[in-house]
């Protein structure tokens, strides 16, 4: 298991660095936002596996071939006070780190998800207090605030699509119906699953500088998706118009913050932003959706669009054989 950890390692730091600035800046994933949201997911995934793997086959390479027999060892050493002398100083620390590296990452998801909640449970709240049922759209409640607001709140069959009278007042019945396709096609498609897991990578480690690349990127494309939806009913010309009118105001949500800045992770703010990110976050968001709405796009060619997937399914498959697979490289 040697020079497995040294390949998960190096793989980690590709993972970590290089590869995830690279994508950033890369101006394909527009045209294929969901290939390249499956991308940016394998990443995350991958790079966490192997981050982890390589601390934990290092430290467990005197004491097993392969992980599996590793572990079985060193179960024997903790419940069973086998003789711990095979093991060194160094691959003490280094399951040591693998141990707390893993309990970190699951501890942060685990109170990002309950801080979520919590926020989602007084939105919900401030929202009996402050909203009235849209008579024109079940789901659908209104605040009243003369900027234009437009947002979903997600919970399963509670959840909502939140508008400002002042938004409704300014737009065409087209326009907005593209804003309440938009804002559906979030919580059809759950993107606030995406933007939990994201966000916890973030909070988790917030020192390394990809994290912020990688929420960022996905906040974005999660936009383009649900842009993508509005599109098939509404043209480019409806759902650009309804973009802009949302940016030009000051969104307030019912705590009298934006959506998008009140509660990250609270709401998806459709046409604004999504939630989590806020300020010039969302403005380079709108900027680059008006972007692709303005330019024609061609979508990614299958060939190469199946040639990302292969990428995914291989960044996946690589820690995994080289953490399981017995006597892999010795």
């Amino acid at each position: 298991m040697f020079w497995a950890s040294y390949l998960l390692a190096v793989l980690a730091i590709i993972l970590a660095w290089p590869v995830p600035i690279l994508l950033s800046r890369a101006q394909w994933p527009a045209r294929s936002p969901f290939t390249a949201m499956v991308l940016w997911q394998a990443i995350a995934l991958a790079g966490g596996l192997s981050m982890i793997g390589a601390m934990l086959v290092y430290g467990l390479e005197p004491i097993g071939d392969n992980l599996i027999a590793g572990l079985r060892s060193l179960a024997g050493m903790v419940l069973f006070n086998a003789p711990t002398t095979a093991l060194g100083f160094w691959h003490i620390f280094a399951l040591s780190a693998a141990a707390l590296l893993t309990a970190h990452l699951v501890f942060t998801l685990l109170l990002t998800y309950y801080r979520i909640q919590r926020q989602r449970r007084r939105h919900r709240e401030l929202l009996a207090l402050l909203a009235s049922p849209s008579s024109q759209d079940t789901g659908t409640l209104v605040i009243s605030h003369d900027s234009p607001v437009a947002y979903c709140l997600p919970g399963g069959a509670r959840s909502v699509t939140v508008l400002s009278d002042g938004l409704m007042a300014a737009l065409e019945p087209a326009e907005l119906q593209a804003v309440l396709t938009h804002e559906n096609a979030h919580l059809s498609q759950r993107h606030h699953l995406l933007l939990w897991a994201f966000a916890a990578w973030r909070q988790a480690l917030p020192w390394l500088p990809t994290t912020r690349l990688a929420q960022e990127s996905v906040s974005s494309l999660i936009e383009m998706l649900a842009d993508d939806v509005a599109l098939r009913t509404a043209s480019k010309a409806t759902l650009i118009k309804a973009i802009a009118i949302v940016a030009s105001g000051s969104p307030a949500g019912p705590n009298g913050h934006g959506a998008s800045q009140a509660a990250p992770g609270m709401a998806l703010s459709g046409l604004d932003a999504a939630a989590g990110t806020a300020g010039s976050d969302s403005a380079r968001t709108t900027a680059s959706r008006v972007s692709r709405l303005l330019s024609p796009q061609t979508e990614l060619p299958r060939a190469a669009r199946s040639l990302v997937l292969t990428a995914c399914v291989l960044l996946l498959a690589i820690p995994t054989a080289l953490l399981v697979v017995p006597g892999l490289l010795g």
